[in-house]
C-alpha cells in the first residue's frame, strides 16, 4: 500500500500542477485582452500629446469583473502616469522583443496579478492591468478538492480490495507454513494435499509442487543413505567376522609358519573381497545420487574400451584367459555423448564378471570385447564362452544382491556388479541386456548407446 499511496500522491501533484498551469494561462490571456482593449484607445491629441480616449463609463465596461478588483494605468515612455492608478508602476516591464510581461505585485497588501503591455510606436507608452487573485485561488482549491477526494475514495476501495484478495490468496501459504512447522523431520510426504483443502493462486500451487519435488529428491537421498548404511552393516558383517576368525586362528597357531602364511593369504583374499564389496556399495549409492549432477561429454568408445582391455590383460594372462577385442582398431571414431567414468565402470564390472564366472568345463576360457555399429547406435559387448545363464537368471541378476548359480557355487561376489551396470546404463540413457553368446555358448553382456545417450 505504501508504494501505491506514493504513486497516487505523485500523480495527484502532477495533475494539480498541470491544471493550475492551464488555469493560470486562461486568466492571463483574459488579462492581456483587457490591456489590449485599453491600449487600443490611447491616441495622439491635436497638440501631439498622448490621450486616453475612454470615458469613465466606457473604461468601467472594459474592465468589468463581478468578483475581482481591477486596476489600470497608462504610462508614458518616460514612466510618468498618463491615466489610472499610480501604484501600478511596480509591474515588471517586458524584455527584449517581447510586447508584454506578467508579474505578481501587491497593492495595499493584497496580492495581484499584473500585465504590462508596451507600445513601441512613437511616442511610445505602456498599459498596465492588475487584478486580484481570489478567483485563481478558489479555482485551484476546487481543483485540488475535486481531484483528491474521489481519488482518496478510490484508493481506500482499492486498498480494501487488495487486502481482501491478498489475504485470500496468501491463506494457503499460512497453511503451508503451519503444515511444515508441525511436521517431524522424517516426514517427507507431499504438501499439496494440505494446500488443496485451502486453494489459492496458481503461484502458491506451483510452490507446493516445487516443494513436493524437493521432498521427493530429499526422500530419495535419505532412502539411498539408509539402504547404503543397511547394506554395509549387513554385508560387511560376514567378511569382517571371517577376517577376525582367520586372524585369531593364525595367532593361535603362530608356531606353524606354513599355516600362518596360509592364514595371512586367506586374510588378504577376504580383505580384497570386503574392499571390493565396499567399492560396489559406494558405486551404487553414488549412482542413486548422480542423476541430478551427471555431466555428459563426447567419448570415443573405441579408445576407452581399448584402454580398459589393456589394463585387464595382466589379470587375464594370470588367470589363463584368452582376452581379445573386435572392432576397436577400425580407425573410425565411435563417438557418443556420455559420461566416461560410468562407461569405464560398466565395462570394468562386465570384464570382472566374465573373468570370474565365464569359465566352462572342457573349454579354454575366451573373453572378447566387441564394438559394433548398428542402425543409429553403437553396441559395446563383453562375450565369454562360459556356462551361460538361464532366462530367469538374466532377469534376476539385474537386481541387487542376486547371484547366479555359478557365482553362488564359487562363493564369490555379492550380486552387485550387474546391478551397478544396469543402474549406470539407466543413468546414461543406454540399454543393457544379457543375451546368449555365439552358438548359444556363454553370455553376451551388451550395452547399446543411442544418439540420445
Amino acid at each position: 500500500m505504501l508504494p501505491l499511496a506514493l504513486t497516487w500522491a505523485l500523480g495527484t501533484l502532477i495533475a494539480v500542477g498541470v491544471g493550475n498551469k492551464f488555469a493560470e494561462q486562461a486568466f492571463d490571456t483574459a488579462l492581456l485582452d483587457d490591456a489590449h482593449a485599453v491600449g487600443a484607445n490611447v491616441r495622439l491629441s491635436a497638440a501631439g500629446l498622448l490621450d486616453l480616449g475612454l470615458s469613465d463609463d466606457a473604461l468601467e465596461a472594459v474592465l468589468f469583473d463581478r468578483s475581482e478588483t481591477m486596476y489600470f494605468a497608462v504610462l508614458r515612455h518616460d514612466g510618468s502616469l498618463l491615466a489610472g492608478r499610480e501604484g501600478l508602476r511596480a509591474a515588471t516591464a517586458p524584455t527584449g522583443n517581447a510586447a508584454h510581461a506578467f508579474s505578481n505585485i501587491r497593492i495595499a497588501g493584497d496580492p495581484m496579478r499584473a500585465v504590462r503591455l508596451v507600445s513601441r510606436t512613437a511616442p511610445g507608452y505602456s498599459v498596465v492591468i492588475a487584478q486580484t487573485t481570489s478567483n485563481r485561488t478558489e479555482l485551484l482549491t476546487r481543483l485540488i478538492v475535486y481531484s483528491i477526494a474521489p481519488q482518496l475514495v478510490l484508493l481506500a476501495l482499492l486498498g480494501w480490495g487488495l487486502r481482501r484478495t491478498l489475504r485470500r490468496d496468501l491463506a494457503p501459504l499460512e497453511t503451508l507454513q503451519r503444515t511444515l512447522a508441525e511436521r517431524d523431520a522424517s516426514d517427507l510426504t507431499p504438501v499439496t494435499p494440505a494446500l488443496q483443502r485451502d486453494p489459492g493462486s496458481r503461484e502458491v500451487e506451483q510452490l507446493g509442487i516445487a516443494i513436493d519435488a524437493l521432498l521427493d529428491r530429499v526422500g530419495d537421498g535419505v532412502r539411498a543413505q539408509r539402504e547404503f548404511a543397511g547394506n554395509v552393516a549387513h554385508e560387511l558383517r560376514t567378511p569382517l567376522a571371517g577376517i577376525r576368525a582367520l586372524a585369531e586362528y593364525g595367532l593361535a597357531r603362530r608356531d606353524d609358519p606354513a599355516l600362518l602364511r596360509e592364514q595371512l593369504g586367506a586374510i588378504v583374499q577376504a580383505q580384497g573381497r570386503a574392499s571390493r564389496l565396499v567399492d560396489q556399495l559406494l558405486a551404487l549409492a553414488l549412482a542413486d545420487e548422480a542423476r541430478a549432477s551427471l555431466s555428459l561429454e563426447p567419448v570415443d568408445l573405441a579408445t576407452l574400451a581399448r584402454e580398459i582391455v589393456l589394463r585387464c590383460m595382466p589379470r587375464a594372462d594370470q588367470a589363463g584367459v584368452d582376452l581379445g577385442a573386435q572392432g576397436l582398431d577400425d580407425g573410425a571414431p565411435a563417438e557418443v555423448r556420455t559420461n566416461p567414468a560410468l562407461v569405464e565402470a560398466m565395462l570394468t564390472n562386465l570384464l570382472d564378471n566374465a573373468l570370474r564366472y565365464g569359465r566352462a568345463a572342457g573349454r579354454a576360457p575366451v573373453i572378447t570385447v566387441e564394438l559394433a555399429r548398428g542402425p543409429n547406435e553403437w553396441r559395446l559387448a563383453v562375450i565369454d564362452n562360459g556356462p551361460g545363464l538361464k532366462p530367469d537368471e538374466r532377469r534376476s541378476l539385474l537386481q541387487r544382491w542376486s547371484q547366479g548359480a555359478h557365482g553362488a557355487r564359487l562363493g564369490e561376489g555379492a550380486g552387485l556388479g550387474l546391478a551397478i551396470v544396469a543402474r549406470y546404463a539407466d543413468l546414461l540413457g543406454a540399454r543393457f541386456e544379457l543375451n546368449d553368446g555365439p552358438n548359444g555358448e556363454g553370455v553376451c553382456a551388451l550395452i547399446v548407446f543411442t544418439p540420445s545417450a
